[in-house]
């Protein structure tokens, strides 16, 4: 189980700008180990390209990303990957011809790309790794409650379950830090109680997650902390409850949600 009194991912005075676009100003803020961090604000706030940079399909201007002490600004995603960092998709990019079985199967082989070398050589011992790789992609299939849909096409499944799926191809990866974009878009009320039990259920095995998301209730209910983005700065930081209740944050975007129970 990870030392919840460490910081595992660290974000220092990072900047982005594309063109004259200031997307990111300076952010910076500690994810903690074990924890659930919540990563709010209004849309164009920046917090996909904040996303983008830490698993390393954007390139950080200034400012630096630590994870578990090291620095991980500027490697490749891939490497960023292997470090111990999964993450999921505002829009979903699954495999939509392949199975939903096949397509966690590709986590799997990511982390272990000789695997592929191997069944491709049909050297003896790929027989052996395929099922065993099978039977954890079924495992977290399982996990995400969407075993029983193994075999049929990603692309035919409904929003929700291939949200599931997509979380599963990530948690394949054996991930440290699970960075989830949005997870409850496109899912009805019981499928997005359903997610706040399973994120509840990642993070007491050991998990740590970076969730952006605009589903408020989930946010508030299921984040150890929450971190505030308004037009690319960090304008609060803190436990759901301080968060609900900053005036930047009602503002900004909270709006008169922020109010309720007053």
């Amino acid at each position: 189980m990870p030392d919840r009194t460490q910081t595992l991912l660290r974000v220092a005075d990072v900047s982005r700008q594309f063109g004259g676009l200031t997307a990111l100003d300076h952010v910076s803020f500690d994810v903690m180990a074990g924890a659930i961090c919540g990563l709010i604000g209004p849309n164009g706030a920046g917090k996909t390209t904040l996303i983008n940079i830490i698993s390393g399909l954007t390139p950080v201007n200034s400012g630096r990303i630590t994870f578990d002490g090291a620095v991980i600004s500027g490697l490749p995603a891939h490497d960023i990957a292997r470090c111990g960092i999964g993450r999921t998709f505002q829009n979903i990019r699954l495999f939509g011809d392949l199975s939903v079985l096949e397509n966690v199967m590709v986590g799997h082989h990511l982390r272990q790309p000789g695997a592929i070398i191997e069944t491709l050589l049909r050297l003896p011992r790929s027989r052996r790794a395929e099922q065993a790789t099978q039977a954890a992609a079924l495992g977290l299939l399982r996990r995400l409650r969407v075993e029983h849909l193994a075999a049929a096409a990603a692309g035919a499944l409904s929003y929700g379950d291939q949200r599931r799926v997509e979380m599963a191809r990530a948690l394949a990866l054996e991930p440290r830090l699970l960075l989830l974009d949005e997870p409850a878009a496109g899912m009805i009320a019981a499928e997005t109680e359903q997610l706040a039990h399973l994120l509840l259920e990642l993070r007491a095995a050991g998990l740590t997650l970076l969730v952006i998301e605009h589903h408020m209730d989930l946010i508030m209910s299921i984040c150890d902390q929450v971190v505030v983005l308004n037009f690319g700065r960090t304008i609060a930081a803190g436990t759901p409850d301080q968060v609900r209740h900053d005036p930047r944050v009602i503002e900004a975007y909270l709006g008169n949600e922020g109010n309720e129970g007053q």
